[in-house]
């Protein structure tokens, strides 16, 4: 293989460390021939494939490119391939694919061109991904990734292992965090710059602007086929969203603030939320997930509340957004008629440490979901457990 390739893969595993894993890492098909890894830039993605190759390249000949590498300035993903292929190679992995014009279709040239490699690709911009896989629909399987969980920030940040709970568990009061008798203090820190794996830099603040600089104003208007000008009517959109999280969205003010169409709000919040900018809570109207329609617009993580809300952040905002951030990952989270959230026909309300029940007092199976507690009683459950179940 082109040396710089390889020297670069080399630089890029003696950075990696192994000690911990993300959810994501049992759950993805590392045999399938070929599967695609996406979500919001910055979650450990390219982490994820790193440690794999590290961890399991004595027994299986793997390749590592980035696929914005300068080598592709000249070759193609194909002409690599095909050269890895003559050199007995076994799995490949290609990173940021969608930095690679006809990423797509190239795919698909190697899949059929190569049935003896697998074939791993990542990409930050979900839009991209989900636009370009068509032709790999049959092909390639997409998994989706997430943020880390306030069970995975605790391995992470503080080495404290700390089992996966299911919902019911988390109903059942069963949640503990071995050798923590206080959970909240780090709660706290978890919800200002737990979410991404690089809280702990001494540049967070910066690194988690430059992420959100680069989805608004690189990877949704490039995907989107969207100009400039448009771009930065779409970051005027997060900060107006940002001011009022969580609201009901009005698209006719909306639309007369940001100085845009309310025919194109829609696909513009979609466009967000597929980038891992906000959350959308949808009613049970469309009955298949996703299809709702839109009940309240949220930040997509309590990190992102914080860092563009300031010191103006609204605690209930957060509570709510860690809420619906967490739930999301494993079951589908909706909009309650009479309160904040139901899940599987469960209600929830979330709160501060005095939230009452008032809200779920006509709820078949509801809950109280009290931040400031340690620790619950029969239907008011602590808002940290909900972090424990990825």
């Amino acid at each position: 293989m082109d040396t710089s390739l390889t020297a670069y893969m080399e630089v890029q595993l003696r950075q990696i460390e192994t000690t911990f894993h993300r959810y994501m890492y049992d759950k993805v098909s590392w045999e399938s021939r070929m599967f695609g890894l996406v979500g919001p830039r910055g979650i450990g993605k390219s982490t994820m494939l790193l440690q794999f190759i590290k961890e399991n390249r004595d027994s299986r000949k793997m390749f590592y490119v980035s696929a914005d590498h300068l080598y592709f300035s000249s070759h193609t993903l194909v002409d690599m391939a095909d050269e890895y292929a003559k050199e007995g190679g076994e799995q490949l992995f290609i990173d940021e694919i969608h930095k690679y014009q006809n990423w797509s279709r190239e795919l698909k040239q190697i899949y059929d061109t190569h049935p003896d490699m697998r074939v791993v690709f990542t990409g930050s911009s979900v839009l991209d991904i989900y636009k370009g896989s068509s032709d790999l629909s049959r092909r390639a399987p997409i998994f989706m990734m997430q943020g880390l969980s306030f069970r995975e920030y605790l391995i992470m940040f503080h080495q404290i292992e700390v089992p996966v709970y299911s919902l019911n568990d988390v109903l059942s009061l069963k949640p503990q965090i071995p050798g923590v008798s206080h959970p909240l203090p780090m709660f706290r820190d978890y919800l200002r710059r737990g979410y991404y794996p690089f809280g702990n830099d001494t540049d967070y603040e910066i690194r988690l602007r430059q992420v959100v600089n680069q989805t608004m104003e690189a990877d949704i208007p490039l995907y989107a086929n969207m100009n400039a000008s448009t771009g930065r009517k779409l970051k005027r959109l997060l900060a107006v969203i940002s001011r009022s999280v969580p609201f009901k969205p009005v698209m006719d003010t909306i639309a007369t603030v940001v100085g845009v169409s309310r025919n194109v709000l829609p696909e513009y919040f979609l466009y967000m939320e597929q980038a891992g900018m906000i959350g959308q809570l949808r009613d049970d109207t469309g009955g298949i997930r996703g299809v709702g329609k839109v009940d309240k617009v949220y930040l997509d993580n309590p990190n992102l509340a914080y860092l563009l809300g300031g010191e103006a952040t609204d605690i209930g905002n957060i509570r709510e957004t860690f809420f619906y951030n967490q739930m999301r990952v494993s079951t589908e989270v909706i909009s309650s008629r009479i309160s904040d959230f139901e899940i599987n026909s469960k209600t929830f309300e979330v709160g501060g440490k005095k939230k009452g029940k008032k809200q779920i007092s006509e709820a078949t199976d509801g809950y109280v979901v009290r931040d400031d507690i340690e620790y619950g009683t029969d239907t008011v459950i602590p808002l940290w457990s909900f972090g424990l179940t990825y």
